[in-house]
């Protein structure tokens, strides 16, 4: 067994926040190929019961949590007998983080994932970071928290992973730009004034990758791009202009960095996400994963485009945030998932989104905290809040209007 499957010559302990969702289960694929290099501490999830205890049962965890307090009872029922803990709640999946382990996949959708994110850190673990969100409302603060613990985040989203592969053994002071690649989601080949009509269906279904549907939505609104904008600034510390987004449909080049000699790195390979989730689990060493190997030749060609900025305004709302600093990310990320929410229960319409973003920030911007230094999970809450309290408002008013 390996120095990275193994911590001290002990299997390493790790825990799983956001099991039942597509990186969740990418992960169980890859450790469950050898259970013996590995000890689950905690699995979570939100109201996939069934999938839930399922996996808690196969990793042998001891914890099993559910961020449903109206589910508990389902878990509690569905594990009996097998001496794995159930908990529920918000407090609940922080106290799963804690749990010591040596590495820890942080894959829970929205601001939710920080706290335990946060305390997964403090107790020095590795965190393996898919929770995207983290960075975008408290990316100082998230860095600042692994230091003090000397703890290690790594990259799982696929654009940041490959920027982490391409950058090592270099010096950041060498780098001239960063590139992030997007699909385009399921709008890349619509025309522009068939947007605003498009429904929850038309934006479900991603052209690349199966994901979950509030990703998916993300991904046709390039909201999710516009996070790992403000993801790239915040973890590899480059300023906004150096960092660029191309459209790439293949999606096989996930991110490209560019050197002051002119020369560019590139990350390369299929759209399968335990690529970045294997690299973060065996990092610092490279091991073999069960993934497909490309045939260059068989593919002939790869395609990119610039995103055009009247189509995806969300990618202009992010550069606004990036040099604005402070709270703006969290008010971002806020009225993104109430602007999302809105969408899927029929309230706004696709392109409504951006403008209920935009709105949001520009009501906020005079707020004390707004630009403020973010260095305490209170404040990063309360901006949180305060978001979405206002993005509801500016959504009645239009059902209203």
């Amino acid at each position: 067994m390996t120095s990275a499957a193994k911590a001290g010559g002990r299997p390493r302990r790790i825990s799983i926040l956001g099991a039942t969702g597509s990186i969740g289960q990418n992960t169980i694929d890859l450790i469950a190929r050898e259970p013996e290099a590995y000890e689950v501490v905690a699995v979570t999830g939100a109201r996939n019961i069934a999938q839930l205890a399922g996996d808690a049962i196969a990793l042998r965890a001891e914890i099993a949590v559910t961020a449903d307090e109206a589910a508990l009872p389902d878990l509690r029922a569905a594990l009996e007998g097998t001496g794995i803990a159930a908990a529920a709640g918000q407090s609940a999946l922080t106290e799963a983080a804690s749990r010591p382990a040596d590495w820890v996949m942080s894959a829970i959708v929205g601001a939710a994932g920080l706290a335990p994110g946060l305390a997964a850190l403090s107790g020095g673990a590795t965190l393996a970071l898919a929770n995207k969100e983290s960075l975008v409302t408290a990316g100082p603060l998230l860095m600042a928290t692994a230091r003090a613990h000397d703890a290690h985040v790594l990259p799982v989203d696929s654009e940041h992973s490959a920027v982490f592969q391409a950058l090592t053994g270099e010096d950041m002071g060498a780098v001239e730009r960063i590139i992030i690649t997007a699909s385009g989601g399921a709008f890349r080949d619509w025309p522009a004034e068939a947007l605003a009509g498009a429904t929850v269906q038309d934006a479900s279904t991603h052209p690349n990758w199966d994901m979950g549907q509030r990703i998916t939505i993300d991904s046709a609104s390039m909201f999710n791009k516009s996070l790992e904008l403000i993801e790239t600034k915040e973890f590899f510390g480059i300023a906004p202009e150096n960092i660029e987004v191309l459209v790439h449909p293949e999606s096989l080049i996930h991110a490209l960095v560019g050197f002051v000699d002119g020369a560019m790195m590139a990350h390369v390979g299929a759209p399968d996400m335990r690529h970045a989730i294997g690299y973060a689990l065996h990092w610092p060493e490279r091991r073999a994963l069960p993934v497909q190997r490309l045939d260059l030749g068989a593919i002939g060609q790869l395609n990119f485009a610039p995103p055009d900025p009247t189509r995806y305004r969300a990618l202009v709302l992010a550069r606004q945030v990036m040099e604005t600093g402070g709270h703006a990310g969290a008010a971002f990320n806020a009225a993104k998932e109430r602007s999302l929410d809105g969408f899927i229960a029929g309230e706004i319409g696709f392109l409504q989104m951006a403008e209920i973003v935009e709105a949001t920030l520009e009501a906020l911007s005079g707020h004390e905290d707004f630009t403020s230094a973010v260095d305490r999970l209170d404040t990063v809450a309360q901006m949180d809040h305060l978001a979405r309290r206002t993005a509801a408002k500016l959504i009645s008013e239009r059902i209203r209007g």
